[in-house]
């Protein structure tokens, strides 16, 4: 990768994480994130300053200040930085490989310490060469009738050209999915068991969903 990260010893150990839910990052996948709270804008700052990255992870209960954090996240890499005129960070966070958090840290910091467990996913480091086995056509009707249904709508020419591994991260991440449906999408053991997981959750969806009256651009 272009970041130097060929095996899960080259990733940094304790990493700093922004729990936010509903939202996932995958391996290659991008998120842009729109930062404005102090605690998180020194994360950034933090980051920026050292090896760029951080792991974002969705919150699994207790408190909102304080949150328990679900077992497993996806480090990202910042690659692309913007401060607006207001102060906030407009950055876009790259997916790297998902990591089990092993413990989380005290720490002096305003935000969040863990340290990550990268081993059990160390193949995240590596593109998938599968696809054999992915009917895409069969899929992308899938697809169709779920959006239809949502009254939502996708570059169709971008989604019937995209790799797999792109098209399937990019509409687990996008998709509007419940905060455990995306749990189970991060952590489905390989590319082809996520494309399992997203079928059956477009089905499912499609089959309870009513109709809308509007449709929605998704970008």
């Amino acid at each position: 990768m272009a970041q130097g990260y060929v095996k899960a010893v080259d990733l940094p150990q304790v990493i700093p994480v922004f729990p936010l839910p509903g939202a996932i990052l995958l391996p290659r996948g991008q998120l842009p994130l729109n930062i404005f709270e102090p605690r998180y804008l020194n994360m950034i700052d933090d980051a920026m300053a050292g090896d760029r990255v951080l792991g974002l992870i969705q919150p699994s209960g207790g408190p909102a200040r304080l949150p328990s954090l679900s077992a497993v996240g996806c480090a990202g890499r910042i690659t692309s930085f913007a401060e607006t005129s207001d102060g906030r960070y407009l950055v876009t966070l790259t997916g790297v490989a998902r990591f089990r958090v092993a413990s989380e840290l005290p720490t002096q910091t305003p935000y969040r310490q863990v340290r990550a467990a990268f081993a059990p996913f160390e193949a995240d480091l590596s593109t998938p060469h599968g696809g054999e086995a992915f009917d895409r056509e069969a899929f992308l009707a899938g697809l169709k009738h779920y959006l239809e249904r949502r009254q939502l709508e996708i570059d169709w020419e971008t989604a019937e050209a995209a790799p797999q591994e792109a098209l399937i991260n990019s509409l687990s991440m996008a998709l509007p999915f419940e905060p455990a449906e995306k749990q189970a999408l991060l952590e489905s053991p390989a590319l082809a068991d996520r494309v399992e997981v997203l079928t059956t959750l477009m089905r499912i969806d499609a089959a309870e969903t009513g109709d809308g009256d509007t449709p929605t651009s998704m970008q």
